[in-house]
């Protein structure tokens, strides 16, 4: 999915400052804390602004240095020689990164920040790993998409699949790395076909090992192998999204009948993912081809079915809802073509998920960002481009009483992710060729 890029805005390498050595626990959380009670406080004072409820004075621009203090300071501590002081910098930079947007920050700090994750990738644990991949993507999220993501992501990609395909690193890692390939390639690479070509390969190494072997058994799962199936699986078709019809038409013709296998799986979270990809698969073929058809559909239909009235007892109840929910979704639309919308509300907008290629994008992001994909929404010009919502609104209490029907909000986000889907498209047959 191609996006206007934007030049680089400086990528000077500020002085750094050695590790803080010797903190204690208690800094380190005390310096975690801070950082959220500073996003709170903001966030609350905007809130206060936006009603036009009074207040006292706020200092902006000292609130702003306070911020930048505190996250120079994480940054710094990614440096330490203690793992626990490192890993309390990376969950204060997952949170500011996910809650704010901080492009102007970062870029003239993206050179150090990309230096310290690799080497906790490279050098630290497996729950260090972990945190250094999320913040990895939360980075270029950051960055918009433009040369210093694409930048980074050619330096940590190697990394990145060096961990996923070490089947002695630890399996949390290996997960948020599958994860962080996925969005960091979709974001920054999209108009690489090498790139794509790539991940799309390292992460259809690990889900394929789910396959069913020639006789037609299902693959006895280790533990914890699921998830991280499911992670590649699902960074897997974010990246599909990106691929021209010329290679759709092979990847439907290698995964399809597979994954329909994969559908009794013993792991309920697998299943779903699976289902959601399927869906996802035939919601392409169709794009290429109106009388695209399912190889044994009646089969899959059947499948559906009966993974949608699952009700087994021995499966938790909670499990049982979630399966019949989105089979039930999945089976509608590979029979009548039938996707259940859904609003996405922020702020004053919204955002109507109306495909599967538009669910996949957002559950991306959701994953990532978690509660922070909002503020993003509304904020962040990638996420705003990626979803057809233009610049972003400044909005205050007179706009608020004027806000736009559903129906004409409806309208616009519809035309504007056609819009979208038409440019996709012609980037598609440019690539052709490279993939």
């Amino acid at each position: 999915m191609p996006r206007s890029k934007r030049g680089k805005r400086g990528s000077g390498k500020p002085g750094v400052k050695n590790g803080v050595k010797g903190e204690s626990a208690a800094s380190d959380d005390e310096l975690t804390s801070d950082v959220l009670s500073h996003y709170s406080s903001a966030s609350d004072t905007a809130s206060v602004l936006e009603e036009g409820t009074g207040g006292e004075h706020v200092d902006e621009l000292t609130a702003q240095e306070e911020m930048e203090d505190k996250l120079k300071q994480c940054i710094d501590n990614l440096m330490d020689k203690s793992a626990k002081t490192r890993l309390a910098g990376l969950e204060s930079l997952r949170l500011a990164f996910s809650s704010r947007v901080l492009y102007d920050f970062l870029t003239e700090r993206r050179l150090t920040v990309s230096d310290c994750l690799e080497r906790s990738l490279k050098k630290g644990g497996g729950e260090e790993q972990a945190a250094a991949a999320t913040v990895f993507a939360l980075l270029c999220i950051q960055l918009g998409g433009g040369d210093e993501a694409e930048e980074g992501f050619k330096i940590l990609r190697p990394i990145l699949t060096t961990i996923l395909m070490d089947n002695t690193a630890s399996m949390a890692a290996r997960q948020s790395c599958a994860r962080a390939l996925g969005m960091c390639c979709y974001v920054s690479a999209a108009d690489d076909g090498e790139d794509l070509i790539k991940s799309l390969a390292h992460l259809e190494g690990i889900f394929m090992t789910s396959y069913p072997s020639r006789e037609g058994t299902l693959p006895t799962p280790k533990p914890g192998c699921s998830g991280l199936h499911s992670a590649a699986l699902q960074a897997w078709a974010l990246l599909v999204t990106l691929c021209p019809a010329s290679r759709l038409t092979v990847l439907l013709h290698l995964h399809l009948s597979k994954l329909q296998a994969c559908l009794q799986s013993s792991d309920v979270n697998y299943r779903i993912a699976v289902g959601e990809t399927i869906a996802l698969l035939v919601e392409l073929g169709r794009d290429i081809d109106e009388e695209f058809e399912v190889d044994d559909g009646e089969a899959l239909c059947e499948c559906l079915k009966s993974l949608a009235t699952d009700g087994n007892k021995h499966r938790a109840k909670n499990e049982r809802r979630k399966q019949r929910s989105i089979f039930r979704e999945v089976l509608h639309y590979i029979e009548n073509e039938d996707f259940t919308e859904e609003k996405i509300r922020f702020g004053v907008e919204g955002i109507y998920i109306d495909s599967w290629m538009r669910r996949r994008s957002y559950d991306a992001f959701k994953e990532v960002l978690e509660s922070g994909v909002r503020h993003h929404l509304q904020f962040n010009p990638l996420l705003r481009d990626i979803f057809g919502l233009g610049a972003p609104l400044i909005v205050d209490a007179t706009i608020k009483a004027n806000k736009i029907s559903r129906f004409e909000k409806h309208l616009f986000n519809s035309a504007a992710f056609k819009a979208r889907t038409k440019q996709r498209n012609r980037v598609r047959d440019k690539r052709a060729d490279v993939m």
